[in-house]
This record gives C-alpha cells, sequence and structure tokens, in this order.
C-alpha cells in the first residue's frame, strides 16, 4: 500500500500518474473506514481526493497557500500532511479538527467553519506575497454552494480589478449542504452541460492574429467579432468579463488532466479560475446517491450505508419544522426564509406541504434578513429559520433593516449554545449578546420541546416587531406536547420550584441542570428555588424585585457568551434600580473559543455542570451567613 508511507506531501512528487490513482483509492477506502466510527463530513471529502493530491503534486506546501473554504472538504489534505494517525480522533475532544485549523499543522494557513472567506484570503495573502517581492503561489478552493455567497462575488470583484496572480479553484459538484439555488447555480449548470467545446476563445483569437497587420476601423472590427464569439462560445465569460483567465470544465477526478491545467494556470500572469467538476460522495454509492444525507453523516455500517442514531426524544428541531406546519395552515401569511440549511433548519417538511412560502436564498444570510423585512412590512409573517452561527453573518441586517425599522420578522435560531463535534466556529453562544441590545428585539428561549411551541405561536400571534427564540442542537426532553398551542406573556418567567435563600436563573438546557442539582443539593437540606428564565429580553421586572426585596441570593446560568447575555442583563437591571446589596452570581461561557468534543465535555470544560452548580451554591449558602461584602477571616 501507498497510503502507509506518505507522511509528507511532497513524497507524492515522486509518485507516477498510475500511483496517484492508486493513492486516490487507498484514501477513499480510509475514509469511508474511519469516518463509519467517528463521522464527519464524508461526500465533500471523497469528491475532492484527486483534486487534493493534485494540487499536493503540482504546489508546494506550505510555502505555497492552499487555502480551503469552509474546511469540509479539507480530510484529503490532513491526510497528506501527516495527520493520518489522528484520524480515530477526528472531531472528538482534544482530538483532529473537522475543519482546517491553523495550529494544527503548518500546511493549515487558513481556517474557517463559515462559507465564501477563502476568496478575501486569498487575495490578502497575494498582496502581501507581492509587497514582500515574494513569488509564492497562492490557491484557493471554493464550492459552487460557496461561490453564491455575497462576500465571495465582492472579492471576485476586487480580485478581477486587481490583476494579481492567484489561482481561485472551482470545485462544482452542483452542491453545497443542501441542492444549491440561484443565478450563478444556473449559470454553472449551462457550463456543465457544454463540455463538447475545444477552447474557442483561444482558437479564435488565434485565427486573429494570423490576418496581416490591420489598421484603424478594421482592427477594432476585428476585436468586435473576437468578442461576439467569444460571448456565443466561451462559457467561462462571466469570469473572464471579472478580469479571470478562465480554464475549464476539466473533470476533478481525471489526475492527469487536473495537473496538465494547473500547469497552464501557473503560465498566465494575472488571476485564474480553474473550473473543475467533481462528484460528491464519490467512490461510495451510498453517499453518491444521497450527497445531502452524506454531508456530515454519524457512524454507520459500511457495507449497507444504514446509519448508526442512537434511539431518542424527537430533535428540537424536528419539533420546530412540524410546529411551523400546524401555524402555517393557522396563518395563511407564514412564510420561511433559510440561507441554504432547507434540511438542517427542519424545513423540509414544510416545504413539501407550502412550496409556495418555502424560500431558500442560498448562503446569504444578509439578503435573508433584509427580505424578511421587506417581507413583513408587506404584511407576510416571515420565519428566518437560521443556525446561531451563521446569524452573526447578518448582524447589520439585523441592526439596520429589521429592528430600525421594527419589522415583524420571527428568528427561529437553531444550534443555540453548544454544538459539539462542529466546534468553535459554530457555537451559538453569541446570539444573545448581540442581539439583546438592540431596541425593538424580543427573545425567549424554552425549557423544553413543548414550551418550543408555544413560543413559536406567541411569536406568530406578536405583532409588534421582531421576535426571536432559540433552542439548541439536542434532543428533546420527552415531554407530552399539547394539541393547543397559546401564546405566552410576554416578558414573564416561570417559577419552578419554591426555595429559601438562593434561586437558579435559568434558561434552556440549563433548566433540567438546574432541577437536577435542586434534587441533589434537597438530600442535603440545602432548598434552592428554580427559575425559567425563558425571556431573555424583556427581563421579568417583578419577579427580579420580588426575588431582591426578599433578600434572595440570585445565580444564573446560561449556555451562552457571560459577557453580555441573560446574566449580564440581571446586573444591568439591578444597577438600574440601585439594588448594589442584592448578591447575583453567573455562570456562563467564559471569554475563550471552545473547541470540538462533546456538548457534555464542553459543559464541563467551561463548569457548566451539575457538580459545578453545586458547588457554587453551597459557596453561596455559606457566603450568606455573612454581611454582604463580608468574608470569614482565617484562623
Amino acid at each position: 500500500m501507498l497510503l502507509p508511507q506518505i507522511n509528507d506531501p511532497e513524497q507524492l512528487k515522486s509518485l507516477s500518474v498510475e500511483e496517484l490513482t492508486t493513492l486516490a483509492d487507498e484514501i477513499r477506502r480510509f475514509l469511508i473506514e474511519k469516518l463509519s466510527v467517528t463521522g464527519g463530513h464524508l461526500a465533500s471529502n471523497l469528491g475532492v481526493v484527486e483534486l487534493t493530491l493534485a494540487l499536493h503534486y503540482c504546489y508546494c506546501s506550505p510555502r505555497d497557500k492552499m487555502i480551503y473554504d469552509v474546511g469540509h472538504q479539507a480530510y484529503v489534505h490532513k491526510i497528506l500532511t501527516g495527520r493520518m494517525d489522528r484520524f480515530d480522533s477526528l472531531r472528538k475532544q482534544d482530538g483532529l479538527c473537522g475543519f482546517v485549523k491553523r495550529s494544527e499543522s503548518k500546511h493549515d494557513v487558513w481556517e474557517a467553519g463559515h462559507s465564501s472567506t477563502s476568496l478575501s484570503a486569498a487575495m490578502g495573502m497575494a498582496v502581501a506575497r507581492d509587497l514582500k517581492g515574494e513569488d509564492n503561489k497562492v490557491i484557493a478552493v471554493i464550492g459552487d454552494g460557496a461561490l453564491t455567497g455575497g462576500m465571495a462575488f465582492e472579492a471576485l470583484n476586487h480580485i478581477g480589478h486587481e490583476k494579481r496572480k492567484l489561482m481561485v479553484i472551482l470545485n462544482d459538484n452542483e452542491m453545497s449542504i443542501a441542492p444549491n439555488v440561484g443565478a450563478m447555480h444556473n449559470y454553472l449548470s449551462k457550463i456543465r452541460s457544454d463540455r463538447h467545446y475545444l477552447r474557442a476563445k483561444d482558437e479564435v483569437e488565434g485565427l486573429l492574429k494570423k490576418i496581416p497587420a490591420i489598421g484603424g476601423r478594421l482592427a477594432k472590427t476585428a476585436e468586435r467579432v473576437k468578442d461576439s464569439l467569444k460571448y456565443m462560445m466561451v462559457p467561462g465569460v462571466l469570469f473572464e468579463e471579472l478580469g479571470f483567465t478562465y480554464l475549464g470544465p476539466v473533470d476533478g477526478h481525471d489526475l492527469e488532466k487536473m495537473i496538465e491545467t494547473f500547469h497552464q494556470a501557473d503560465n498566465v500572469a494575472g488571476p485564474v479560475l480553474v473550473h473543475v467538476l467533481t462528484t460528491k460522495g464519490k467512490g461510495y454509492q451510498p453517499a453518491e446517491a444521497d450527497s445531502y444525507k452524506w454531508h456530515g453523516i454519524t457512524p454507520y455500517k459500511i457495507e449497507s450505508g444504514q446509519v448508526l442514531k442512537a434511539v431518542g426524544n424527537p430533535m428540537y428541531t424536528e419539533v420546530f419544522g412540524q410546529t411551523l406546519i400546524e401555524l402555517g395552515h393557522e396563518d395563511k401569511r407564514l412564510v420561511a426564509v433559510t440561507p441554504a440549511m432547507p434540511g438542517g433548519s427542519g424545513l423540509f417538511p414544510f416545504a413539501k406541504e407550502f412550496p409556495d412560502r418555502m424560500i431558500d436564498v442560498g448562503i446569504a444570510e444578509q439578503h435573508a434578513a433584509t427580505l424578511c423585512a421587506a417581507l413583513a412590512m408587506e404584511g407576510m409573517k416571515p420565519v428566518f429559520a437560521v443556525y446561531s452561527t451563521f446569524m452573526q453573518r447578518a448582524y447589520d441586517q439585523i441592526v439596520h433593516d429589521i429592528c430600525r425599522h421594527n419589522a415583524n420578522v420571527m428568528f427561529a435560531i437553531d444550534r443555540a449554545g453548544y454544538v459539539g463535534a462542529d466546534g468553535e466556529t459554530h457555537q451559538g453562544v453569541y446570539d444573545i449578546a448581540f442581539m439583546r441590545h438592540i431596541p425593538n428585539m424580543v427573545m425567549m428561549m424554552p425549557k423544553d420541546e413543548n414550551e418550543l411551541r408555544h413560543m413559536m405561536k406567541t411569536a406568530l400571534d406578536y405583532n409588534e416587531g421582531p421576535i426571536a427564540y432559540r433552542y439548541p442542537r439536542i434532543n428533546g426532553t420527552g415531554v407530552a406536547l399539547d394539541k393547543e398551542l397559546h401564546s405566552i406573556p410576554i416578558g414573564t418567567w416561570e417559577r419552578l420550584r419554591p426555595g429559601d435563600e438562593i434561586a437558579v436563573l435559568a434558561c434552556g438546557p440549563m433548566i433540567q441542570l438546574a432541577e437536577e442539582a435542586a434534587d441533589l443539593l434537597k438530600r442535603e437540606g440545602i432548598q434552592v428555588s428554580v427559575v425559567n428564565a425563558r425571556f431573555l429580553k424583556p427581563l421579568d421586572d417583578r419577579m427580579l424585585l420580588d426575588l431582591a426585596h426578599a433578600g434572595t441570593s440570585m445565580i444564573v446560568i446560561e449556555e451562552a457568551c457571560q459577557a453580555g447575555s441573560l446574566g449580564s442583563s440581571v446586573l444591568e437591571f439591578f444597577a438600574e434600580h440601585e439594588l448594589y446589596e442584592t448578591r447575583v452570581h453567573l455562570m456562563g461561557v467564559p471569554d475563550i473559543f471552545v473547541e470540538h468534543g462533546s456538548i457534555k465535555e464542553q459543559r464541563n470544560l467551561t463548569g457548566l455542570s451539575v457538580e459545578a452548580l453545586c458547588s457554587r451554591i453551597k459557596s453561596m449558602k455559606a457566603l450568606s451567613a455573612f454581611p454582604y461584602g463580608k468574608t470569614t477571616s482565617s484562623s
């Protein structure tokens, strides 16, 4: 076998094309076997095996900068750069990251978990190279899905204007996570369908060069003829007009052809776009047949492709999707909007039921937010279904177009809190902090899946501005689901159990953690009150004042960044009311980026565990025996 002998990409340069082809087969087998145990991004990586081999064969990493957009497709790159022996730890705590990671290897020159950043990064590295007087290559690999992102268009425009030497490889597999949408997708489809043209642009230019020296008006006419023929016959004309030399489309599984194309690209002075056609899931029939399902997969049986899933309660996402259908029947104004995540956001059933009221805008969160604002202004009831981590990309539109206009947009914020194996680029822990301070915004988080349903009804019935409900990427608690939905009074909390001197204010999954801690402490004679702080904005002023006037100490626990989230708002409330002697302790995500692992491990790492909460409550109980500001003296 060749694969065990490859520890550095430079070793590829001594192999023949036939040996590289054999190595490609070995890499596919390796990925299929390893990911059957760990799970991960399988289909996208199976599709870029030959592409990645050709890149490392032709170029010298890390001197030549290889930038992978998102990083879903970088497993092959990791294998070739000395990390094959770590794949058993993929996406586990302290193990191999599922995305490109600069701290992992000198070959990882750019890291990202969100799409459409690679071209801007490539331009920055090309500018830095030229300013330093160096001559290394800069190569960005971007998928056709990521190319629909607005940031990618901005970068294409700038790169074409500057004319610096760099290469963009368009990995065209007709998919991002879900099937692509939009005009760019349709344009690329036309290029894919014309596989028999023979470099018409080059032929026309060559023909014109053979014409004897001609001047004035005839020369201009010839140039116009050339341009007209280019528009008729050259499929990459859009990229050509943006300032790129377009090469392709080329078969992304033909190593010899790709190596030849990369050598051609090296001879071009300015920016080059190489259009590579690949098959997502290549080499594994279940993944080729359903590349959406196999984009990010849990452990599976290799022979049958059967996915091994733990039996459990429905996920919050599923409950959201089914409830949205109920509300869609109730109110015909309801429209679902998603930025390229219809499956992940649980919207496929809604799309099937209401195809005209389901809008997938592609990887375009900013556009989605402003679209929702305009829908609301015209009397519709838009639901912006988006992952917490991706909503960050639409911050300005939320401020400027939604909240400033007080548009009645409903935010369905999925993946709120820790997300486990996807790690730091996907943690949904910042949305409370960056949304609650915006005027007109209302924010909620349910204690269980049944309360989520009622919050969705609350949002539908609310007509006074933007309103958000956020929910985690976990299974529900298993509670019974009410058939009749009702609105929850805005800004009201719920006392779940009474207590003596200490109240735990919690939201979302931290409610279950708080109740478990309360049960344990009750056995020790400590009676703790548990409050479902379900409205993150506005707060329940009356309950907070009642607790403060009763001399109750409080601990706020949340699976969100401690700076600026619920705990901060409670402290602000007491400062505003000059209740300075009220004790408030905070437990949240500290000022760090929390890396990949299981959600339980991530909670333990950041002190969001039952044990940590019990310990904090006992410390508070001990302190409550002394006047505010006093501490015990050492003896």
